[in-house]
């Protein structure tokens, strides 16, 4: 009989130009102008992402008509220093209410300019039987996700 392999969670780091309060409320506030317009699960083109800004908030897309997707909700919420969210789209990329994996969102000040930002995609063996196939997915996604993201925190990119 042969274990079943449980995929490492995500992890990814990148420090900030910027304060810790200003990278809270860049990834948190205005996760729209940064969030890549293809990564989308809703039926029109992704117009906007939303974070309602406290436990039990919702996270979800609008589409330029309007529509709704739903992501998941918000667990935690620890300004500025943590955000806890449960990801709530499953490995067809579907929004799945009884699926919770978990991403947290560290905001620890490096100096008085810089953060360093530390996400962690976790419980991904709740995805089933191709949960380490969905785990590389997420992994290369995230890391050009982040990628964006500094950019509007630190100021080197407007949305």
């Amino acid at each position: 009989m042969s274990a079943t392999i449980q995929p490492a969670p995500i992890r990814k780091s990148l420090v900030v130009k910027a304060d810790s309060q200003r990278c809270f409320a860049a990834f948190t506030g205005r996760i729209g102008s940064w969030w890549p317009r293809f990564a989308t699960i809703g039926i029109a083109p992704q117009a906007d992402v939303i974070l309602e800004p406290r436990p039990g908030g919702r996270w979800y897309e609008r589409g330029t008509d309007g529509s709704e997707a739903e992501w998941g909700k918000v667990l935690l919420w620890e300004p500025p220093t943590r955000v806890v969210l449960a990801w709530q789209i499953d490995g067809d990329f579907r929004y799945n209410p009884a699926l919770i994996t978990e991403l947290e969102v560290r905001f620890t000040p490096v100096s008085a300019l810089e953060t360093r930002v530390d996400l962690e995609h976790r419980y991904l063996e709740r995805l089933g039987e191709r949960a380490a196939a969905i785990r590389e997915q997420l992994d290369s996604g995230w890391a050009g996700i982040l990628e964006g993201y500094g950019k509007l925190a630190s100021g080197s990119a407007e949305g």
